[in-house]
C-alpha cells in the first residue's frame, strides 16, 4: 500500500450561507441593543426604537436569520417583527427570561422591503428589552 493509499481524504462542506458570506455574494446585517420601554396595551403593538428598521437595499433580498431578546421586565410582553408595517413573526418573552431563534424557514424579502421590530406589553409596563437580530442580505 502505497503512502497516499493509506492517507484519509477529508471531504469539507459549507452551507449556502457560508459560500455566500465566503464568495462576497452575501452580507450580515444585525438589528440590536438595549431598549427602554412603556407598555401601551397588550394589543397595541408598537415601533421598540428607530434603530431597529431595516430597508432591503435596491438590487437585494434579504432575510433574518435569527432573532434573540431578553426581558428585563416583571411581566410578560412580544416583540413582532413587521414587515412594511404588517406582523409577520411573534416573539413572546417571559419576564425576566429571553430566547435564541434560529430560524428554520427564511422568507427573502426583496429591495425596499422595511422590516421593524415592534412592541406589545400590558399597560403601564415598564422596563428594558435586549435584542439581537441576524439578518443576510443577499446580492441579486
Amino acid at each position: 500500500m502505497s503512502h497516499t493509499d493509506s492517507e484519509t481524504s477529508t471531504i469539507t462542506t459549507e452551507t449556502r450561507q457560508q459560500q455566500l458570506l465566503r464568495t462576497g455574494q452575501a452580507k450580515p446585517h444585525y438589528l440590536q441593543g438595549v431598549y427602554p420601554f412603556a407598555g401601551r396595551g397588550f394589543f397595541d403593538l408598537a415601533p421598540l426604537n428607530d434603530a431597529l428598521c431595516y430597508e432591503v437595499p435596491s438590487g437585494k433580498t434579504a432575510g433574518v436569520i435569527y432573532f434573540r431578546a431578553g426581558n428585563l421586565s416583571d411581566d410578560l410582553l412580544y416583540l413582532a417583527l413587521s414587515l412594511d408595517g404588517r406582523p409577520i413573526r411573534y416573539f413572546p418573552v417571559g419576564p425576566k427570561a429571553d430566547f435564541h431563534v434560529h430560524l428554520s424557514i427564511v422568507e427573502s424579502y426583496p429591495a425596499g422591503s422595511r422590516i421593524e421590530v415592534r412592541l406589545a406589553a400590558p399597560r403601564g409596563l415598564t422596563g428594558t428589552v435586549v435584542v439581537d437580530i441576524g439578518i443576510l442580505e443577499e446580492c441579486l
